[in-house]
């Protein structure tokens, strides 16, 4: 039993502790077969069942910053990513620029699996969102 909803199948995940530019840095990373999210009161549902990737960084202790990225399907020889903000942060892009790299590895890798991306963090420099990426992508569920 887990936060009142009894759990039928194992959710694959892993869970990373870090220090990145002096900040303790918790990420977890799981793979779901839909599309949903959940902590405490906030979800995330969509009605297409397929194959989601979530990742959540934080340095602050919350979700912050929630982002849906995705590969559009399309006629076009060179892939298409879609990257939204769902909840949080519309004004920084470094943010979504995070959010492109991780779909962008995902699609490399031959999966064509959306991403729901959690960025909690202190320290929105190009460095610490790096080392976000290089632990994810080293650590990959997809």
């Amino acid at each position: 039993m887990m936060g009142g909803l009894e759990q039928s199948f194992p959710v694959p995940h892993k869970n990373l502790s870090l220090e990145i530019k002096g900040n303790s840095t918790d990420i977890f990373i799981c793979r779901y077969d839909d599309h949903f999210l959940g902590e405490g009161s906030m979800s995330f549902c969509h009605s297409n069942l397929r194959k989601t990737s979530q990742v959540m960084a934080t340095q602050i202790g919350t979700m912050g910053t929630i982002l849906h990225a995705r590969k559009e399907e399309g006629v076009s020889t060179e892939p298409t990513f879609s990257v939204s903000v769902i909840l949080g942060k519309r004004d920084e892009p470094i943010l979504l620029a995070t959010a492109r790299q991780l779909i962008e590895h995902i699609s490399s890798s031959g999966s064509s699996m959306p991403l729901v991306l959690s960025l909690g963090l202190k320290d929105h420099s190009a460095e610490t969102l790096r080392g976000i990426v290089s632990a994810v992508t080293e650590n990959r569920l997809w």
